[in-house]
């Protein structure tokens, strides 16, 4: 993964989120889960949290180090708080990535009484003319893919909504957490030809591609951004589920 490339197209988090988290936890010690580049912990940064990340992939944390983030390189369940104790434990666009009863439990064991969990996730929805050209030239130039993006439906009504149960009853297994609750934010973001192009590679039916293949595709993805006048609107859904520490 090209972590540079990675924290630039990657959106932010929905303002009105990071608020909401920082005002429900106790205090400002904030533990990120998949920390990645560090694209949610310098919002909660510049909330005011104290945020240690978590980050299995050394070159992530590196670039999330250098944009000022204190960084443990450590698979999440395995990792050890060492008796350190968190007011709120985040994980964006991560947490499918952590065993749902380990984690939890790991978890439990991270927060203090009060504490807040909470997963979340991005769900964006093109216009139709952009996600039909790159399955049409994926289906092309990619025959032999696992995935057929032309059978990927469009944003559900519940998005993430399995991954969330899942993730819900890890937390009931493992216990220690109160029932667990959802939150939705909807909002959208101006694309252009090129950020679009820019991003498209970040996402995992893309990145194991090989370049020339890759190339071809967002050829054909710009095009159809060209004839819709150089940019579009994309509409996004962050889906969250949350938890408090007993």
């Amino acid at each position: 993964m090209d972590a540079e490339r990675y924290d630039r197209t990657r959106p932010a988090y929905p303002p009105e989120l990071i608020d909401h988290l920082v005002a429900a936890a106790p205090g400002l010690e904030t533990l990120d889960v998949g920390v990645g580049t560090g694209i949610e912990a310098r919002q909660f940064q510049a909330a005011g949290c104290h945020v240690l990340g978590i980050e299995p992939d050394p070159r992530m944390a590196e670039f999330a180090r250098r944009s000022g983030i204190d960084v443990e390189v450590a698979k999440f369940e395995a990792w050890e708080p060492a008796g350190r104790r968190f007011d709120l434990l985040v994980s964006g666009q991560a947490w499918h990535w952590v065993d749902p009863v380990a984690g939890a439990a790991k978890a439990a064991e991270a927060l203090r009484p009060g504490g807040v969990w909470a997963a979340f996730w991005h769900v964006p929805e093109p216009p139709e003319e952009v996600t039909d050209a790159l399955a049409d030239a994926y289906r092309r130039f990619v025959p032999d893919a696992p995935i057929d993006l032309k059978s990927v439906p469009k944003q559900p009504a519940d998005p993430y909504g399995p991954l969330i149960a899942k993730v819900a009853d890890g937390l009931h297994e493992a216990g220690g957490f109160r029932e667990p609750e959802r939150i939705r934010h909807d909002w959208d973001r101006v694309h252009t030809r090129d950020e679009w192009l820019d991003q498209l590679p970040t996402f995992g039916s893309l990145t194991w591609v090989e370049p020339g293949a890759q190339q071809q595709i967002l050829a054909e993805v710009g095009e159809a951004i060209d004839r819709l006048g150089g940019r579009f609107t994309t509409r996004y859904a962050t889906v969250t589920i949350t938890a408090v520490r007993d």
